[in-house]
């Protein structure tokens, strides 16, 4: 078992929240579109090494009529990276010991002109404790309405804690989301942000701001366009845009390197790739 201080605690308890409320969301997109889809969970745990690994999370998935497959993880785990992991995770370099805490979510959507979107919040403790986290919009087939309420509501998440900075997150995300071997963007971006640290409150409070304006926005935007009618190239267009989308994930993806190198479940952490995809 994993001992947790008040901060820890706190972040915990926040992303497990958040994980009930956007599956009650989801569900109850779904029952509007006269399925009963709700999501499995399957809980799972580390197991106890030389190295104080443990902990463990919660994998949920649904397959549904309008939500072909979304995947919501938390997970809250520690220990110890690897000598050669280490180096590369934000104040582990001397010491290897860690803490992590945190929400994913990617979904997957049936109908081509509903957006596929990621978002995840993460709290980590080295020998410096940050959040990091971010969503972005990942559609086939851009509609500059959809594009523009999900920024906005990044935005309103950014202005709501002082060390918000939507202008620099907004960019952060384009600079990541990027498959350099296509030269192509995954999606049409949103905010993404790591290793804030120094003042738990205000980076905690923009964490939360951003699981709120992720609520507020993308279930807005899955009921406007989930009963559009779609052609079977629309659909082609989604299976092949869905190929990019696992091979940035595969390739680039830093929270699936971090899930992998650090021993966690490996469903849970390859739920984000697509149900079906084609390569042309």
């Amino acid at each position: 078992m994993i001992e947790l201080d008040a901060e820890q605690q706190q972040a915990r308890d926040w992303f497990e929240r958040l994980r009930d409320r956007i599956c009650a969301s989801f569900e109850s997109i779904e029952r509007e579109a006269a399925s009963e889809a709700k999501f499995d969970y399957l809980e799972w745990f580390r197991d106890d090494d030389a190295s104080g690994n443990s902990g463990g999370g919660v994998r949920g998935v649904m397959k549904g009529k309008v939500f072909e497959k979304v995947g919501v993880n938390v997970s809250t785990v520690g220990g110890a990276f690897a000598p050669e992991f280490a180096p590369s995770i934000h104040g582990a370099g001397e010491n290897p010991n860690f803490f992590a805490t945190g929400i994913s979510l990617v979904a997957h959507m049936s109908n081509p002109h509903v957006p596929a979107v990621h978002m995840n919040c993460r709290f980590l403790v080295t020998t410096k404790r940050w959040f990091g986290g971010g969503a972005d919009l990942n559609p086939a087939l851009p509609k500059n309405e959809d594009t523009a309420d999900f920024h906005a509501a990044m935005e309103r998440a950014c202005a709501a804690s002082p060390t918000g900075d939507y202008p620099r997150f907004k960019q952060w995300a384009e600079d990541y989301f990027w498959l350099p071997h296509r030269k192509v963007h995954r999606g049409v971006g949103g905010i993404f942000y790591d290793h804030m640290e120094g003042d738990f409150d205000a980076n905690f409070a923009l964490t939360r701001a951003l699981g709120e304006a992720f609520l507020d926005s993308y279930p807005m935007i899955v009921r406007r366009r989930m009963a559009t009618p779609f052609t079977e190239a629309e659909e082609q267009a989604l299976l092949e845009w869905r190929g990019r989308y696992a091979e940035f994930n595969l390739v680039y993806d830093r929270g699936t390197s971090f899930g992998l190198k650090t021993g966690g479940n490996i469903d849970a952490i390859l739920m984000s790739l697509p149900p079906r995809a084609t390569w042309s």
